[in-house]
């Protein structure tokens, strides 16, 4: 496997799939994102990784020559999915509502491999609870700059770690991206991660 194609702008993911030694090709999907209130917040990640998948597959043309992964994470906060916040003020009020409970960080994948056939999808949940949070630590954080491109207002790997008072379950779905579910997908389908210096050496 010579590396794959990341169909996402997402620095985090980038930085992720590289920390496995990964030789990644960002591939930016165009698709927009858009709300959807008739899907659930799980159903929302799906709908969002399979149409970035779709719109960079299109890019690519017919012949890629290797897997291409599109991911979406959505924060669910009883049943209504918290998206980037606009500004401060939508910030704040995302931050206070997850304050001193829990929600859930849902995020789904979208893998095409060469050759056709179709794409292989799945979707990741975990459970994250939230210290209360006083006015002036939301006011800090929102001046950090880190809410307003993060699902739900936060960034689980950054600043927000001090917000946290726990997770269950996989903590690179909050971060963007079940690693392990990744890596063990592409495995399943007869891909194992070559890293960027074995391709180097050859």
């Amino acid at each position: 496997m010579n590396g794959i194609y990341l169909a996402s702008a997402s620095p985090r993911r980038l930085e992720l799939l590289r920390s496995l030694g990964l030789n990644v090709e960002v591939v930016p999907s165009d698709y927009g994102e858009p709300d959807n209130p008739a899907l659930t917040p799980r159903e929302l990640a799906r709908r969002h990784a399979r149409e970035k998948l779709r719109d960079v597959v299109a890019k690519l043309g017919p012949t890629f020559d290797r897997p291409t992964l599109a991911a979406d994470t959505v924060v669910d906060r009883d049943g209504t999915a918290l998206n980037k916040p606009r500004d401060e003020n939508e910030a704040r009020a995302m931050l206070a509502s997850l304050s001193g409970r829990e929600h859930v960080v849902h995020t789904a994948v979208a893998i095409a491999l060469p050759g056709g056939g179709a794409a292989i999808e799945f979707c990741e949940s975990t459970r994250v609870r939230f210290h209360e949070l006083g006015r002036d630590e939301i006011d800090e954080y929102i001046a950090s700059g880190e809410p307003f491109d993060k699902a739900g207002g936060y960034g689980i790997q950054g600043r927000a770690a001090a917000l946290v008072a726990g997770i269950e379950g996989d903590f690179y779905t909050v971060m963007g991206l079940p690693l392990g579910r990744v890596v063990r997908t592409l495995r399943a389908h007869g891909y194992r991660p070559e890293t960027a210096d074995a391709a180097h050496a050859h």
